[in-house]
């Protein structure tokens, strides 16, 4: 019996227009329009941010969305200064955590090697570093999603993580590493484009 022959998939490649919306003509906006995020929206850029690669498909991503209310006020107050008045008027935010414990899903997603989960769990080092890059990996894809949807996000690394996780997080196991403002921008929202660094700074080949 020989085995059958199957052909290699042919990938598809964005267009210019696609790629300027994802990345050379995105930017990280600074003011929002009163324009509402639905929850369908947030699900929605979920359902394509899930799909990001990861180490043994650990995926330690934990997102939190917080709508304008009482959760909006608690974020506010452990942002940085100059991070509080976009924060407030954003129609959406999503807190991006790493979840320290993500390998008790193992024998889920990576159901041909379940013994994996007590590796991670003997080591914490080894968890804890694999957590921080996959869920850095994670919210790259993340961004992208919410541009994908047609809307801009707004990254920020300017706050009090400690204090996000005690008031969001208590019982310690999800770790905050990225507050992200979402929706449309506003009047005045992009600052002024800064450079990129060249490629002859970046890249060498072997």
């Amino acid at each position: 019996m020989t085995a059958e022959v199957t052909q290699p998939p042919v990938l598809g490649r964005l267009d210019d227009e696609a790629c300027a919306l994802l990345f050379t003509g995105a930017r990280t906006a600074n003011t929002w329009a009163d324009i509402p995020v639905s929850d369908a929206e947030l699900a929605s850029i979920w359902e394509l941010a899930r799909w990001a690669p990861t180490s043994a498909n650990i995926q330690p991503l934990r997102v939190l969305f917080v709508r304008p209310g009482d959760g909006r006020s608690r974020l506010v107050a452990h942002m940085s200064e100059g991070n509080r008045a976009k924060t407030q008027a954003a129609p959406a935010i999503a807190v991006l955590a790493v979840d320290t414990r993500f390998h008790e899903h193992i024998p889920v997603v990576w159901p041909h090697k379940p013994e994996l989960k007590d590796a991670f769990d003997a080591n914490e080092a080894r968890r804890a570093n694999g957590g921080r890059l996959n869920a850095a990996l994670q919210a790259g894809y993340f961004i992208l999603a919410v541009r994908a949807h047609g809307l801009a996000a707004g990254p920020m690394t300017g706050f009090d993580a400690a204090g996000v996780d005690a008031e969001f997080f208590p019982d310690g196991r999800y770790k905050s590493f990225i507050v992200m403002n979402i929706g449309h921008p506003g009047e005045n929202a992009w600052l002024h484009r800064l450079p990129r660094l060249d490629h002859t700074d970046v890249i060498s080949w072997a």
